[in-house]
């Protein structure tokens, strides 16, 4: 496993990092397809044993169950300071007016919710989980810099948005004197590559880490175009995010099997060896149902693309339309 400090801060995290959204009581929250505790446990202890040290979940993600298995599982296999847990709040959490969003009130009743399931005494990336379009983000600011003051949190990140909403949040931090965000979680794979307009020239302009959701593209970049699994069948939000340029994505696709063949990997340990080779990236936030999705991942830390493997891959894109920032 190699590491890489978070954008300019001096905390260092795993090439890969393990999202936890896979993990949770399936008749709570959105997600039916995910792995129980007893299921889970195994997938964060192979990833310990396999050098990642980072690991990103939020309050929302089945109501607060994959914070809880996170939480027990990293005391069971793993010491506190020798990780980096990650969470996120936005997110609705109860049915209250004041149960969702970025105002100081959430945040302030978030956090500490979030660090009861996790049972720590802080979280070292609290991120918020899209932007708040009824809070004023000076708002959300100063309640997250208070919440790093207050020790509950090491550093504070940023999710989806646009480049001016970043760039915005990143100027009032400074004129004001508050916690900046030290890192954006944004949508970025190869069948989405529309962050490279802006966000990623503004994320390395700035010193912020990139830490993408969704690099396998739900699963798609990771199997033949036609097929078909139980998280592709009932992931609603899922569904929404790659419906634009199929022509395209299932050419990209098939360019991934055929770079993987020849190198003898597999599409989904290329996929990522391709956002790797991005400098600008710190750590893909990668979902793992079953044991060989962690392996894949790993083994794509060492695979170096070509030039040419690069442009084949790349080659059969067009642009989109945003998408991901729900």
């Amino acid at each position: 496993m190699e590491y890489k400090r978070l954008g300019k801060t001096g905390l260092k995290v795993s090439r890969i990092c393990l999202g936890c959204m896979s993990y949770g009581v399936s008749t709570r929250g959105a997600h039916a397809w995910t792995l129980d505790e007893q299921t889970s446990r195994p997938f964060i202890q192979k990833a310990l044993e396999s050098g990642i040290n980072f690991f990103d979940t939020a309050n929302v993600y089945s109501d607060g169950t994959s914070e809880e298995i996170l939480g027990r599982a990293i005391r069971d296999f793993a010491k506190r300071e020798g990780v980096v847990i990650a969470t996120k709040v936005n997110g609705r959490m109860r049915e209250d007016v004041n149960g969702a969003g970025l105002s100081r009130k959430a945040i302030m009743a978030e956090i500490d919710a979030s660090l009861s399931r996790l049972q720590m005494d802080y979280v070292d990336l609290y991120q918020i989980h899209r932007w708040d379009h009824q809070t004023p983000i000076e708002e959300t600011l100063e309640a997250l810099h208070d919440v790093v003051k207050a020790g509950k949190a090491r550093y504070i990140g940023a999710s989806s948005m646009y480049a001016w909403q970043l760039c915005k949040s990143l100027y009032l931090a400074d004129m004001k004197g508050w916690t900046r965000f030290v890192s954006m979680q944004n949508h970025y794979n190869l069948l989405y590559r529309e962050e490279e307009r802006e966000m990623m020239n503004l994320c390395a302009d700035q010193g912020l880490g990139v830490i993408p959701w969704s690099p396998l593209a739900r699963g798609r970049l990771t199997r033949p175009w036609n097929d078909v699994t139980e998280r592709s069948q009932t992931d609603e939000f899922g569904k929404t995010l790659y419906i634009q340029a199929v022509e395209s994505d299932q050419k990209i696709v098939e360019a991934v099997g055929k770079v993987g063949a020849r190198l003898g990997q597999s599409p989904a340990a290329v996929s990522l060896a391709w956002m790797l080779s991005k400098p600008y990236i710190t750590a893909p936030i990668i979902g793992a149902t079953k044991l060989n999705h962690l392996t894949d991942a790993v083994s794509a830390v060492d695979l170096k693309l070509s030039a040419e493997d690069i442009e084949a891959l790349e080659a059969p894109y067009i642009p989109h339309r945003v998408a991901g920032f729900a």
